[in-house]
This record gives C-alpha cells, structure tokens and sequence, in this order.
C-alpha cells in the first residue's frame, strides 16, 4: 500500500509551489491525484514518482513536457 500525502506535502516532494500543483489538477499535466472531499485532495508518493520518472530529461532539445 503506498501512503498518501496532502497537497502541501506533494507540492514540497517535487519543489514546486501549493498553487502550482493545484493549477496542474485544472490544467492538467500534472500528477495524479486522489479527491477524498472537494477540500480533501491526496497524492500517492508512488505516483509522484512515477510524474518525475514520465518527465526527466536528457538534453534540452526534447522539448517542454507540459501539456
């Protein structure tokens, strides 16, 4: 079972402001989510992880990976 965590936290694991990761669930293009409430939004660190993995880099010719 993989833990979730709170948007404060998610937005901390991957260095990116709380209002950046809650754009992502608007826009799109971010990582997956889980909606417990409509105040209640978690994130699995498994999926976390799985984001970072789907958006590494080699050189900068491969373009922007968002949406």
């Amino acid at each position: 079972f993989d833990s979730l965590i709170g948007e404060r936290d998610a937005a901390a694991f991957l260095h990116v402001s709380v209002r950046t990761v809650q754009n992502w669930r608007v826009r799109g293009g971010g990582p997956q989510y889980v909606r417990i409430s409509a105040r209640a939004i978690r994130y699995c660190r498994r999926d976390l992880m799985d984001w970072i993995k789907a958006h590494r880099c080699a050189n900068s010719s491969q373009g922007d990976p968002s949406p």
